[in-house]
């Protein structure tokens, strides 16, 4: 069974302190949020953490699937992207809930083996209203094929009105994945995401790109409504990204794109 329409609920106060803790590793100017303040869109990701004992854990350091995840007999997984939706803001100190769903599992042959795509919607309320709904795309694959040919990345485009760089340190990266108590190797553990995942470094999360991505979405129009991302090719931690915008009709399109021009993540914001 692929556990479609299973539903797990998790509530949490919006510590003001992680909120801080995002300020600070996003790299942010001016004050942190305080008690009262809106929390910045996606900063939910600091809260309503899964907190399993080692042995709930699999090899990679994710939650061992076969409880709400189900088994799919696929070890590695990626954060492919999602779509988010903010109703309303949520408010730093006050506590929150956050329900979780599986709409659907589908099951894959793709060029580089066995794949599923596991689509979960989040909706997070606060005083008895939902302020964000996010649908998440999970993607399990088979183990890594070392000898593997890798697959071609797409290039991304030139044209960006708006361009921001930088580079993630290895620390970056363990401060984000302690933030959000995510335990992926690919993550902090060299050794691992080179010998064992086929990556040539550490990997900067999807989400940290989607957030500075989301950020120079918000420094263009405000108040968001909405915001798409979808990772495309991984990014290293001894790499430069260039994080780029193009305001269109509806809104601005975004993306992070890799020092040889590959597009790492895309995304679009209303």
């Amino acid at each position: 069974m692929d556990n479609i329409g299973k539903t797990k609920t998790v509530s949490d106060l919006l510590d003001p302190a992680r909120a801080a803790a995002m300020h600070a590793v996003l790299d942010l100017a001016g004050p942190a949020p305080m008690v009262g303040d809106a929390l910045p869109p996606f900063w939910q990701y600091a809260y309503f953490w899964e907190s399993l004992p080692p042995v709930g854990l699999g090899r990679d350091g994710h939650p061992r699937t076969g409880e709400f995840i189900p088994d799919l007999g696929l070890p590695r997984r990626m954060w492919a992207g999602g779509s988010l939706q903010f109703d309303a803001s949520l408010r730093v100190g006050v506590r929150a809930e956050k329900k979780s769903k599986i709409i659907d599992v589908v099951r894959k042959n793709a060029r580089t083996g066995p794949l599923a795509i596991v689509t979960l919607r989040h909706e997070i309320s606060q005083n008895g209203g939902i302020c964000v709904v996010e649908d998440q795309l999970l993607i399990y694959r088979a183990e890594a094929d070392l000898d593997a040919r890798k697959p071609k990345p797409p290039i991304a485009p030139m044209d960006e009105t708006i361009k921001k760089t930088r580079m993630f340190s290895a620390t970056d990266l363990f401060r984000y994945s302690a933030l959000t108590f995510n335990g992926h190797r690919i993550h902090y553990d060299r050794d691992y995401a080179i010998n064992v995942e086929g990556y040539d470094g550490l990997i900067v999360h999807g989400p940290l790109l989607a957030q500075n991505l989301l950020n120079l979405a918000q420094s263009l129009l405000g108040q968001l409504k909405t915001f798409q991302f979808r990772a495309t090719a991984p990014l290293f931690d001894f790499e430069t990204v260039a994080f780029c915008a193009k305001p269109d009709a509806k809104g601005v399109i975004l993306w992070a794109r890799g020092p040889d021009g590959r597009m790492c993540l895309s995304a679009s914001a209303t």
